[in-house]
């Protein structure tokens, strides 16, 4: 999959394509099932298929630290699509300059200049330029005028309620990882390299790799039984997800120990997936408190993945 990093760096050889546009924060499967359509019209027509998302989202650009948490950071989501068969990510860097743009300016310099697209499919709620004045009806009469065809793609449903992101988030919060992965259509992991802690977890006897989130917050937080890839065989262990109120923490951290593991992974890219939540993170009144509920965790998510294999 090629990764193009903003539009001064569209070449002709991208041009003449079937496209998308969107966040597409989690690739789940309401994405998916848009994504294979896309994928379907590209065959059909013998032209690539090119995804045109945002970094940062549009709603973080303009809302801050108060959007809702993310499900999925560029180099998960750009994972995830490289699974389900995109052939090109065009990256647009969202700021003053593109949150000013007027929809019709989108459709000229982008669509049309940009990346000549010959199909394009956009969700039923889909809206973009300037004050989210753009809609299907602006890109099906650009359409007519320049030559190439929209269709939209109704909102998948799973039970009585549609397939969202803001679904995946909330059945997050709520600890509630099987509702999340037939959501998402796999299981919910987040990526990130191993940096220098305060070692506080060695000196209790539980050492962690620690992944800092770089992110607003996390859409989940507590204990989890985990399984991590990227250190050879998928190894299990129990992580703890937030901001470690018993030991003052702020900044939203992953800490994961692996069972039967020792090795220095400083700098080491893991995926950490997410399969059984044990509790919410809670403030202790001493690190020997905390440290007697972690021996406590750590039987717990042993105690899941030994059921697991034996059902």
């Amino acid at each position: 999959m090629e990764i193009i990093r903003g539009m001064h760096n569209l070449r002709d050889r991208h041009r003449g394509c079937v496209a998308t546009i969107g966040n597409f924060d989690g690739v789940h499967r309401g994405h998916k099932a848009l994504l294979a359509r896309l994928k379907a019209e590209g065959e059909a027509l013998g032209l690539p298929t090119t995804l045109i998302t945002f970094e940062p989202q549009p709603r973080e650009f303009f809302r801050g630290r108060e959007v809702p948490a993310r499900l999925t950071r560029l180099r998960e989501k750009l994972w995830l699509l490289e699974r389900v068969g995109v052939d090109r990510v065009l990256c647009l860097p969202f700021n003053e300059r593109l949150a000013s743009m007027p929809a019709q300016a989108i459709v000229d310099d982008l669509l049309v200049a940009g990346l000549d697209v010959r199909y394009l499919m956009v969700g039923d709620d889909f809206r973009f330029g300037r004050g989210r004045e753009g809609d299907f009806a602006l890109l099906v009469a650009a359409g007519e005028r320049y030559g190439f065809k929209v269709a939209k793609l109704d909102t998948l449903a799973l039970g009585d309620d549609r397939v969202s992101s803001t679904r995946v988030r909330a059945a997050l919060a709520a600890g509630d990882l099987l509702l999340a992965e037939r959501l998402l259509g796999h299981r919910y992991f987040i990526s990130g390299r191993v940096v220098y802690g305060r070692q506080l977890g060695r000196q209790l006897g539980v050492p962690t790799a620690n992944v800092p989130l770089n992110r607003y917050h996390a859409a989940l937080e507590g204990v989890f039984a985990v399984e991590v890839s990227g250190l050879g065989p998928i190894r299990q262990g129990v992580a703890n997800i937030g901001v470690r109120p018993t030991v003052d923490g702020r900044e939203p951290l992953l800490e994961v120990h692996l069972f039967d593991f020792s090795d220095d992974i400083y700098g080491q890219l893991l995926s950490t997936t997410f399969r059984h939540k044990i509790r919410d993170e809670w403030k202790f009144e001493s690190v020997d408190a905390l440290k007697a509920r972690i021996d406590v965790d750590i039987v717990a998510a042993g105690d899941f993945f030994a059921t697991e294999r034996s059902a």
